[in-house]
Formats: C-alpha cells, structure tokens, sequence
C-alpha cells in the first residue's frame, strides 16, 4: 500500500511517446506520484522553471531539445533528481546521461515496479532542494547531541573532505562535488589503501534497494577522477582492482 506523504510528490515526466505517457500517468498517479507531462525537451525547461517538481523522468530523445541538453541545463542549476529514459540499443546515450548529471536510468521498455522503485530510492539519497521532498517516507531527521562528536574530516595525502561540511579540496584547491560522487569520495577515504568493493560502494552510495547495473558506478568513478586526479587518463589517487573494485591509494611512509 502506498504511504499518504507519497502523494505529495511531484514528478515532471518529458516524453513525446503517447503510450508511455498514458502509462505513466495512470501507474504513477496510482503510486500517489503527482504528475505533469511535457511532450518535448523546450516545454520541459519551461515547466521545471515554471514549477518546483521533486523528480525528473526524461526521455532521452525528445523533439527540440534532448533529453541529455535538458539534464546539463537542470543540473546546471539545480539538483533535482533525474533519471534518464534511454531506448534498450542506445547505451552510448546511458554513459552520457550519467555524465551530464542524470541519478540513474532506465531502459524501454521498463516495468513499472523497476521504475517506481528507482525513483523512491533517488528521492530518499536527494538532497532536500524542495520541501515536499521531506515528506519521502522515513524517519525525520534530528539534531545531533551536544555530546555526540562530531563528524571527522578525512583527509588522505592532497585530498581532504569534511563531510559535516560538504567540502573538499583537492591540492589545496576547493572543488565542488555532486552528493553522489561526494559520498563515493567519501566511502574511498574511509577505507584508503583497501580495496571497497564495487558492491560495497552501490551499497553505501546508491542504497540497498538499488535494482540497475554496476554502470552506474563506474561512471561515476570516473566523474569523480576528472575532478581530483592530476590526470584522470593515468589514475593514481583511485585505482580499478580487477575482479574486485575500487581502491583509494594512500601514501606510503617515508
């Protein structure tokens, strides 16, 4: 049975395929999803302007504007959550809207329980940008007590990150991050100099409950990489164990 609070969230859906927007409209709003549909990548823009949605449900090919410029707009600005709806042949289109900023993704044709199920688990990991976002069911948050320490900072040779803080820098430089590569940063630095693996990381990173592949997480790794190594092509701060995962290189002693 679906929660009351569901029903107060709301998700803008970009899709020109008529049968998959008369789908989506009965399943989600059976869900208790709020919808609204825009039928090409302009009109998509403008109602995300035009409104606070707490999800964004893109189609890859829209007409006008793409799925993948409309996500690259959005999280220019905003970090709404967005899964990208790609067709099953056009992987390439996957990649690439994960590295323009897409949460997750989902291949036509799709079953409306996988779906369901990936956007609840991109809403509880959202930032709280919108405040109909806090009613995702699960515990309300609480202050921490004065005699709880308090998070530790982890620092790792040039690489620091305060987590209370959402901060890092990166040789003494600051560098932003996005929440997802922020905590799969920060689950690296925890275990520096072992290996995490990769199922570990889709654990901690994108939750229990996630049902897609390990694409996920190997592009966001290598998001992370253009953003902290010297030089993201050669790798030396995260390397790939094979087989295994991944590894956050600490210094050697001197």
């Amino acid at each position: 049975m679906t929660a009351p609070d569901d029903r107060r969230i709301e998700v803008l859906v970009a899709e020109d395929e008529e049968s998959f927007v008369e789908a989506l409209l009965v399943g989600l709003e059976r869900e208790g999803f709020t919808v609204t549909v825009a039928r090409d990548g302009l009109e998509a823009l403008r109602m995300f302007d035009a409104g606070s949605p707490d999800l964004l449900l893109l189609d890859v090919m829209l007409p006008k504007m793409s799925g993948l410029d409309v996500c690259r707009a959005i999280r220019a600005r905003s970090s709404v959550p967005i899964i990208m709806v790609t067709a099953k042949s056009t992987e390439i289109d996957t990649v690439v809207g994960l590295e323009v900023g897409a949460d997750d993704y989902v291949a036509k044709p799709y079953r409306l329980r996988e779906l369901v199920s990936r956007m609840r688990a991109v809403l509880r990991r959202a930032p709280r940008a919108h405040e109909s976002t806090a009613l995702v069911p699960g515990p309300p948050a609480t202050p921490l007590p004065d005699s709880q320490p308090p998070v530790l900072v982890l620092e790792v040779g040039e690489v620091r990150l305060d987590p209370e803080r959402h901060e890092c820098t990166v040789r003494g430089a600051e560098v932003q991050l996005p929440l997802k590569e922020f905590e799969l940063l920060e689950a690296l630095l925890a275990s520096a100099g072992r290996v995490v693996t990769r199922d570990a990381l889709i654990d901690r990173v994108w939750g229990l409950d996630y049902v897609g592949d390990t694409k996920t997480l190997d592009v966001h790794v290598k998001r992370l990489r253009s953003r902290i190594e010297a030089d993201p092509s050669k790798p030396v701060l995260i390397t790939t164990i094979r087989g295994l995962g991944y590894r956050f290189e600490a210094p050697r002693p001197r």
